[in-house]
């Protein structure tokens, strides 16, 4: 599968996300926080700084998610990423 255009085809990263004292975030609490951590899978042809298997956060609220051979994948715009690493 390949991404094309400003698209991005992502999978989720669940992380167990902690307080500043060590507690863990319940997942009521961790789906509110505004970015969410992925994996990239598929960079479309028109992005640039981003690579295949880059680590990014990006924004929760953007995308949309579509099912591809049993799997759940995300797909987001260039413009919706904050941080690659």
């Amino acid at each position: 599968m390949k991404a094309i255009g400003k698209y991005i085809i992502v999978e989720a990263i669940n992380e167990e996300v902690k307080t500043s004292s060590g507690l863990l975030m319940s997942g009521e609490e961790v789906n509110k926080l505004r970015y969410k951590k992925s994996k990239v899978i598929s960079v479309g042809t028109d992005v640039n700084g981003i690579e295949d298997n880059n680590v990014i956060y990006h924004d929760a609220r953007s995308g949309h998610q579509m099912k591809i051979d049993d799997k759940t994948y995300g797909v987001i715009m260039e413009r919706d990423v904050v941080i690659c690493m």
